[in-house]
C-alpha cells in the first residue's frame, strides 16, 4: 500500500498527471462509488430476502478492483464478463443504481430494465446494439457489453471472436469503411471471471486461442479463493491460475503467448498502476494479457441461496473483514490524509441514501403497472352488470381474496385470478355482452400482453428476419453442365466472398487445405488468409469466433468439420447464440452461420444424426437441413440476407454426386421454412429431409411399379418447420403419412410427426395412424453392411409404406411376410 510521498506516482493515471487536490477528488469519487455498490449489494440481498425480488448475485468484495479496470474502459470497448461485475458498470457509465434494482426486480420495460428486459437475472447486462427497426447503432459512440449468461466460463468463448475483429478491422484496409464498429482496430475487450471457472475447458481452449492470434483481449479472473465452497487448492494445480499459465505466458522473443500480471484486490492504488501499463499495451500492441487479481473477499456469499459461514473458517471471515478492499481503501485514505473521518462518514451516508432513493423509485416503478393491472381486473369484476346466479360465487370470492391478499403481487397471481375468475364467473350465462364476455377478452388482452413482455422476439421479427428474405430461385442454362455438388459450393462461397468483404469463412482445414471436402478450394489463395482461415481443433471457440465477429458487424461463417463435432460446441450455441436476441428483448443479435457435413456415412463417427438434440437445444437459431448442394448454398445465401444465426448441415454424400451448375451463384435464394413437394402422389405423404430424400424418392419409384402413388416431401428446414403447412394440405388429399429420417426413434420423425398432427391440426385428416421410420437406437455400425442395417433404407420405406397400403385393401396389397 503507497504511502502518502509515494501518491504522486499514482496520480498519472490519464495522458494528462492529476494535482494532488484533482487526484483526491478522484480518489473521494472512486470511494464514493465502491461504497454505493456495496449498498447495492447490500440492499439487493434484503429485497430477495424480504420477498421482493426472486434471486439475488452480487458484486461485493470486488468493487476496488473493478473501478481500477473500468478506468481503462473507453467507447468503442467491450465486456464480455460474468454475474459480479456491477461495479465495473456504474464505474464505466453503463449502469445506474436504479437500473440495477430494475434488473433484480425483472422489470419487463426496456426503457428501465434496457439491460434485458426481465429475460434474465440480475447483473446480467448487456448494451442495446440495435435499435427498433433491427439496425445496429454505433459501437464507437458506446461502451459495449456483450449479453451476459450464467453458465461458468460461457463469457470466454466470445471474447475470442470480439477481440479478433480489433485485429481484422486494423489489417484489413477492405473493411476501413465500417466506422459503425472500429476504429482502426483500437478495441480492447475486457474479459472478466471467477478464479472457479478458470477450471473450466472453454477458459483453457479460450487462452489457448487468443494466446496464438495475438488479440487484444484482456482477462481479469477475480480471486476470491473460493468456488462457491470448493477452495482454489482443491480445484487449481499449484493453487494459481497465473502459476498455472506460467506456459503460456509471452517472453520478450515468443511470437505468440499472453502476458501475465498479479495484483491484490484490495491494493487500490497498485491495481490503478497495473491496469494501465497492461490495457494500454494490450490495445496498441494486440497482444493479449491476463490479469490475476488475488486475495479478494465475497463477504456475502456466493448468493442469496445460501450462506458461506457454512464453509469458512472463523479466521477465513476474520480475514475477509480486515481486508475487505472498501475497508482497505478507507484506512489507506486516512492513513496517506486523502481524507478525514468526517469526510469519509459523510460520503458513506451520501451513498446509503442514493442506493434507498434508487432502491424505492425502481421498486415503485416496478409495482405500479402490475397495481394497475390489477385494479383494472378487480374494477371490471366488480362493474357487473348483468343479474343472474352464479352456483361458482364462492370460487370467484376466492379467487378475488387471494389476489388481495397476495404477498408479493406478481403476474402470475393476476392471471392465475383472472382464468380462475372467468372459470366460474357467471356460469351457465350465455348473455353477448355479459360480465363472462368481459373477462374472456381481457384475460384474452392480459395474455397478448404478457406475451409481448415474456416469449416474444426468440427470432428477429424485424425487416431484418432471414424469414422475410425475397426468393430467388436458381437460374440454369438451357442444357445445363451437370457439376459435382463440391463445385456448386465452391463457385457460390467465391461469389459471397467477392460482393462482400465482411464474410469470412473460418474453421478446421479451411483455409489452406479448402475444407476436408474441398468446397473452400482456392478461396484461401484468392482472398487471403484475414477471409477464409483454419482454425485450431477447438469447436467451442470457433463458434466463439463467429458470436464476436458477429456482434461487431462481420457476417462470420463458422465450420465445424462434421455433425458430431457440433456437440463440443452446443452449450454456447445454446447457452449463447440460442438465446442471445430473446434474452435481450432484440437488444442484440448474432447473424453467425454455422456450416457442418452430417448424415449417412458408415462407421458410428462423423455419421450421427442427433438432429432431436439439436432442435431442441437451439431453439431460436434456424436448422437447414438440404438434400444437395445447390439447396445448401441457396440457404448460405437466404441467411446473408437476413440477420437470423443459422445452422447448415451439408449432406455427406452429395459432395460427389452432380448437380445441374447455377447461373446465379451468390444470387439465389431457398426460403426458409418452405418444404418442396418432390414427387406428386395420391395414396400416402413421405415427409423427410437431408440425404433421406434421394432414399425416399428411389422407394417411391419401387412403389410406382405396383400401384401405390407417393408424395414426397421434403421439408428443407427443421427449424422454421412447414410455415406454410404444406404438408397437411398433401395429408387431406392423402390420408396417411409417413415421417421418414435416420435420427434416433423418437427423435426428428416424432418432431415432425408432431408439428404436422399436432399443430397443423393433421390429425383430423388421418385415415391410419401416422408411421416413424427412423435409424436404431445405437450409433450406426462400421461399413456398408454396418450402415445398411442400423439406419433405414429404401426397403425399409418400401415396406412401411406398403404395410399401410394393406391395412387399408389387404387384397389388393397382400402382405409380404405372413
Amino acid at each position: 500500500m503507497l504511502k502518502r510521498e509515494n501518491i504522486m506516482e499514482v496520480a498519472a493515471m490519464s495522458e494528462d498527471e492529476l494535482s494532488f487536490e484533482q487526484f483526491k477528488r478522484e480518489v473521494l469519487k472512486d470511494y464514493r462509488l465502491a461504497h454505493v455498490s456495496r449498498q447495492m449489494s447490500l440492499l439487493g440481498r434484503r429485497e430477495v430476502l424480504t420477498g421482493k425480488a426472486k434471486f439475488g448475485i452480487f458484486g461485493d468484495g470486488k468493487e476496488v478492483a473493478q473501478i481500477a479496470l473500468a478506468k481503462q474502459f473507453k467507447n468503442g470497448d467491450w465486456r464480455s464478463g460474468y454475474y459480479r461485475d456491477q461495479t465495473f458498470m456504474l464505474a464505466c457509465g453503463m449502469t445506474t443504481p436504479k437500473n440495477f434494482f430494475a434488473l433484480l426486480y425483472g422489470e419487463t420495460d426496456t426503457a428501465l430494465n434496457p439491460d434485458n428486459g426481465g429475460r434474465s437475472f440480475n447483473n446480467h447486462f448487456g448494451t442495446r446494439l440495435i435499435d427498433a427497426d433491427g439496425n445496429w447503432r454505433s459501437q464507437m459512440e458506446s461502451k459495449n457489453t456483450a449479453s451476459d449468461i450464467s453458465p461458468t466460463a460461457g463469457q470466454m468463448p466470445r471474447s475470442v471472436g470480439l477481440a479478433l475483429a480489433s485485429k481484422l478491422y486494423r489489417n484489413n484496409p477492405d473493411l476501413k469503411d465500417q466506422t459503425k464498429f472500429s476504429h482502426n482496430g483500437n478495441e480492447v475487450v475486457f474479459t472478466t471471471i471467477g478464479d472457479g471457472s478458470t477450471s473450466e475447458g472453454h477458459f483453457f481452449e479460450t487462452m489457448n486461442a487468443a494466446a496464438l492470434l495475438q488479440i487484444p483481449m484482456a482477462v481479469s479472473i477475480w480471486d476470491d479463493g473460493f468456488a462457491i465452497s470448493v477452495p482454489t487448492d482443491k480445484q487449481t494445480t499449484k493453487g494459481s491460475i497465473s502459476k498455472l499459465l506460467k506456459g503460456f505466458e509471452k517472453g520478450p522473443r515468443d511470437a505468440t503467448g499472453i502476458v501475465i500480471y498479479k495484483a491484490r484486490g484490495w491494493d487500490y492504488a497498485g491495481l490503478c498502476q497495473m491496469f494501465e501499463e497492461g490495457i494500454t499495451r494490450c490495445r496498441k500492441e494486440h497482444v493479449p494479457v491476463l490479469f490475476h487479481i488475488e486475495e479478494m473477499t465475497q463477504q456475502m456469499g456466493h448468493s442469496t441461496s445460501g450462506s458461506h459461514e457454512r464453509y469458512k473458517t472463523k479466521e477465513r471471515l476474520e480475514w475477509e473483514k480486515e481486508y475487505d478492499c472498501i475497508n482497505q481503501m478507507r484506512k489507506w485514505m486516512l492513513e496517506t490524509g486523502i481524507a478525514a473521518v468526517e469526510e469519509i462518514e459523510a460520503i458513506e451516508k451520501e451513498a446509503l441514501a442514493e442506493v434507498k432513493s434508487a432502491r424505492d423509485s425502481a421498486f415503485e416503478d416496478y409495482m405500479g403497472p402490475l397495481k394497475a393491472e390489477r385494479d383494472e381486473l378487480l374494477q371490471l369484476v366488480a362493474s357487473k352488470q348483468c343479474v343472474c346466479s352464479s352456483a361458482h360465487q364462492n370460487l370467484v370470492d376466492d379467487a378475488l381474496k387471494q389476489l388481495n391478499n397476495a404477498l408479493v403481487l406478481t403476474r402470475k397471481e393476476i392471471m392465475m385470478a383472472a382464468r380462475k375468475i372467468l372459470r366460474h364467473a357467471c356460469s351457465g350465462c350465455s348473455q353477448e355482452n355479459g360480465s363472462k364476455a368481459s373477462i374472456k377478452a381481457w384475460v384474452m388482452k392480459y395474455s397478448a400482453a404478457n406475451n409481448k413482455r415474456y416469449n416474444d422476439r426468440l427470432y428477429d421479427e424485424s425487416s431484418k428476419s432471414a424469414l422475410k428474405v425475397a426468393p430467388v430461385p436458381p437460374k440454369y442454362a438451357e442444357k445445363p453442365e451437370m457439376i459435382h455438388g463440391r463445385l456448386v459450393l465452391q463457385e457460390n462461397f467465391d461469389s459471397l466472398l467477392s460482393r462482400d468483404p465482411r464474410v469470412l469463412i473460418f474453421g478446421e482445414d479451411s483455409g489452406m487445405l479448402g475444407g476436408v471436402n474441398q468446397t473452400l478450394e482456392g478461396m484461401q489463395l484468392k482472398y487471403g488468409e484475414k477471409r477464409v482461415f483454419d482454425t485450431g481443433i477447438r469447436e467451442t471457440t470457433i463458434i466463439g469466433k463467429g458470436i464476436g465477429l458477429a456482434l461487431r458487424g462481420l457476417r462470420p461463417i463458422a465450420e465445424i468439420q462434421y455433425f458430431d463435432y457440433l456437440l463440443y460446441a452446443l452449450q454456447t450455441l445454446s447457452d449463447d447464440v440460442a438465446t442471445l436476441h430473446y434474452r435481450t428483448k432484440g437488444g442484440q443479435k448474432v447473424p453467425l452461420i454455422v456450416s457442418t457435413r452430417g448424415h449417412r456415412l458408415e462407421g458410428p463417427w462423423h455419421a450421427g444424426s442427433p438432429l432431436s438434440m439439436v432442435i431442441n437445444s437451439i431453439r431460436g437459431i434456424y436448422v437447414c437441413v438440404p438434400r444437395d448442394m445447390t439447396r445448401a448454398a441457396g440457404f448460405y445465401n437466404t441467411l446473408l440476407q437476413g440477420d437470423d444465426p443459422g445452422l447448415v448441415i451439408e449432406p455427406l454424400n452429395g459432395y460427389r454426386l452432380r448437380e445441374p451448375q447455377p447461373l446465379n451463384p451468390g444470387e439465389f435464394r431457398i426460403p426458409l421454412g418452405q418444404p418442396e413437394v418432390m414427387r406428386e402422389g395420391e395414396d400416402v405423404t413421405l415427409v423427410t429431409y437431408g440425404a433421406c430424400v434421394r432414399i425416399g424418392m428411389e422407394a417411391a419409384d419401387q412403389l410406382a411399379q405396383i400401384g401405390v402413388s407417393v408424395e414426397v416431401i421434403d421439408v428443407q428446414t427443421l427449424l422454421p418447420f412447414d410455415i406454410n403447412q404444406t404438408i397437411v394440405a398433401s395429408l387431406q388429399k392423402t390420408g396417411r403419412v409417413v415421417f421418414f429420417d435416420e435420427d434416433v426413434p423418437g427423435g426428428a420423425s416424432a418432431y415432425m410427426m408432431q408439428q404436422v398432427v399436432e399443430e397443423q391440426k393433421g390429425f383430423f385428416y388421418l385415415d391410419t395412424p401416422p408411421v416413424t421410420i427412423s435409424a436404431r437406437d445405437h450409433r450406426p455400425a462400421y461399413g456398408t453392411d454396418g450402415d445398411y442395417f442400423s439406419k433405414p433404407s429404401a426397403e425399409d420405406v418400401y415396406e412401411a409404406i406398403y404395410d399401410l397400403m394393406y391395412d387399408s385393401n389387404p387384397e389388393k396389397f397382400p402382405s409380404i411376410y405372413s
